[in-house]
């Protein structure tokens, strides 16, 4: 039995306490954090949780009957949240972006490599039934050589949106809509095709008159072995689409899951000859054959995470991963803001790989005038 403590209980811990509660046999949760402590003692009663209430996310940090800790808090708390919780001997659960910085990410990688704990960066759309399908496919070869990939991550937000303290600002949220929200398609990005080693980007606020940072990042980059991809990331698109479409040799899939199988006319014009349904029949059969996750979501991510704990083993999403996607992140960041493309993976010594660097090169689209604790 794992005894868990959640630190921040806003929005994203009702995934978190949610899922844990789906293994009562495994788990418990026995300590909530919020620097807010009314509103822990709401998600407590709000869950029936017999569990201590603490304003001071780090004072759990010494208790004995604590193993596992979701940090769910803001991510400019990340590192030093973390690197406590690890230090400390405990097992941690640490939500996506996994830290304000690369440099910062590297300390939180060197403190779980010291303690011997487990590290698990949330990325919970890798749980879902139709991303795992799709990753099943693409490993398994029948596509043939991948060409294109297309990841959209669309999402809507009113400037209101900005008015929480912690959001809208370099410093206190680390980001916009590139760090905060891709950061899930870009995670998945990494997982299908790999890790880029070229970008060039632009950003932009459109919308968010309240906010220093992008609503907008339209990036094109390079994988191996010949990949180039496009990745769109916004706060201004009504629908809030996301998806990944992957362009290979004998097919189109997509996540959402699409399939199309074009075939060259007879005789070969070079021109398209209609969609070739042996192909698409023997694609769908083998999408429709991959078992469906038994828990998906966060739910799963902590599944997981649980079984790696009893099995001791990695968890499917390592600390390792969560830094590749901010290598990703920085690397859009400083292609936009130097108008120049970039080689990646950044390394130690790189201006970006600082927050401070960061912040002395990032464009503040406009003051955030406005500012308050909680939107409620």
């Amino acid at each position: 039995m794992y005894r868990v403590a959640i630190l921040g209980t806003g929005g994203i811990s009702d995934s978190h306490i949610q899922g844990f509660l789906q293994f009562p046999e495994r788990c418990r949760i026995v300590a909530l954090a919020d620097r807010f402590p009314d509103v822990a003692k709401k998600q407590a009663a709000k869950y029936s949780l017999d569990c201590r209430i603490a304003a001071d996310p780090v004072q759990f940090a010494g208790d004995d009957d604590i193993d596992l800790v979701a940090i769910c808090t803001p991510p400019a708390t990340h590192e030093s949240l973390a690197i406590a919780y690890l230090n400390a001997g405990k097992n941690v659960l640490l939500e996506k972006p996994m830290a304000a910085s690369l440099e910062e990410c590297d300390r939180v990688l060197a403190a779980a490599q010291a303690s011997g704990t487990l590290l698990s960066i949330v990325a919970q759309n890798r749980f879902r039934t139709p991303a795992w399908r799709l990753k099943k496919v693409v490993d398994s070869g029948i596509l043939g050589d991948i060409r294109h990939v297309q990841v959209l991550s669309h999402w809507w937000r009113t400037p209101v949106y900005y008015d929480t303290d912690w959001r809208g600002t370099w410093s206190g949220e680390g980001g916009g809509c590139t760090y905060i929200h891709s950061v899930h398609q870009i995670d998945q990005t990494l997982w299908l095709v790999g890790m880029p080693y070229e970008i060039v980007s632009v950003v932009d606020n459109l919308a968010h008159s309240n906010s220093e940072v992008e609503d907008i990042s339209i990036s094109v980059f390079r994988c191996r072995p010949h990949i180039v991809g496009q990745l769109t990331s916004s706060l201004v698109y009504h629908g809030e689409e996301q998806s990944i479409t992957i362009q290979a040799e004998r097919a189109s899939v997509a996540m959402p899951w699409r399939a199309v199988a074009s075939k060259p006319a007879t005789p070969d014009t070079g021109f398209p000859g209609g969609q070739d349904e042996a192909f698409l029949r023997e694609l769908e059969a083998f999408y429709q054959s991959i078992p469906a996750l038994r828990h998906e979501g966060h739910a799963g991510q902590i599944d997981d995470v649980l079984t790696a704990l009893e099995e001791d083993r990695p968890p499917l999403i390592t600390g390792r991963d969560g830094y590749n996607a901010m290598n990703v992140i920085q690397g859009i960041y400083k292609s936009a803001f130097g108008r120049a493309s970039v080689a990646l993976p950044l390394a130690p010594g790189d201006d970006y790989y600082t927050q401070k660097g960061l912040l002395d090169h990032a464009v503040r689209f406009h003051d955030k005038p406005k500012s308050s604790a909680s939107l409620s």
